[in-house]
């Protein structure tokens, strides 16, 4: 049994505030194993962005590390690193209970939609991530990666266990509805244990990123926290046992037969 804590706190501009921020939503995540934050936890994504970024050895990378020892809590979180053309690299960070980075995922599919273009500020990564992490074996998704269930499925067929789902979820008709769907639509076809963590909506930066519903949804697409909209720290258990019981009922992973994707 792994205890997470769902930490879906509002981000501002400033690294030093969110920093704070993060560091008292560990605080309030007493007993958990693995806390995991939003997608640009380090700072709002927008113009600038380029600016406030820091390699994965900078102060809050590092402040996050200090506050994962003192806690004894694996974390996941949501920076910026420059990607050194200019752009920024959107990175999720590993960190273990001892402050260790262990894994970092720099996000592959870019939010080009909606009128938004992030690729002018953000180079994509390549590569997709699974990380040990607080007893998981944990496949890394950050926002728009969720509308592209072959991500979910390369990162299952590398051995991921959970996915991991951090994301500022932009507002706007039917958006809410995608999330939740989506969210619960990668838990169910591919078996898992879904932790899906996005920003609240902070109202001193009224830019329509961070809808909140931060969830932890189980291998049958069973919704068991939805944290709503507001600024919220919950802790869930993950049961290894009912994604084994899932999979003997629903064993669709094995009756696949395209083999597309598959190691």
């Amino acid at each position: 049994m792994t205890r997470v804590a769902l930490c879906q706190i509002p981000v501002a501009h400033d690294p030093k505030t969110n920093l704070e921020t993060a560091r008292d939503a560990l605080a309030r995540a007493r007993g958990a194993d693995l806390a995991v934050f939003p997608e640009a936890t380090l700072t709002r994504f927008g113009a600038g962005v380029a600016e406030v970024a820091e390699p994965l050895d900078g102060p809050f990378v590092s402040g996050l590390a200090e506050a994962a020892r003192e806690h004894r809590i694996a974390v996941l979180a949501g920076v910026f690193e420059p990607a050194g053309d200019g752009r920024v690299y959107n990175t999720a960070v590993a960190l273990g209970p001892d402050g260790g980075l262990v894994a970092a995922y720099r996000k592959i599919h870019l939010f080009d939609a909606f009128g938004a273009g992030e690729s002018t500020l953000v180079t994509p990564g390549g590569e997709p991530v699974v990380v040990d992490l607080a007893g998981l074996r944990i496949g890394i998704v950050t926002c728009y990666d969720v509308r592209f269930p072959e991500l979910a499925r390369a990162l299952v067929d590398r051995g991921a266990d959970t996915l991991a789902v951090i994301a500022a979820w932009g507002s706007g008709p039917f958006k809410e509805e995608h999330w939740t769907t989506l969210v619960r639509a990668r838990a169910i076809e591919n078996t898992t244990w879904t932790i899906a963590v996005g920003q609240a909506p902070n109202p001193g930066v009224p830019d329509g990123f961070g809808i909140g519903r931060s969830m932890l949804v189980d291998p049958m697409g069973v919704v068991r926290h939805d944290l709503g909209t507001g600024p919220a720290v919950q802790v869930g258990e993950i049961d290894s046992g009912v994604t084994e019981s899932v999979r003997r009922t629903l064993p669709c992973l094995e009756h696949r037969r395209l083999g597309v994707g598959r190691s």
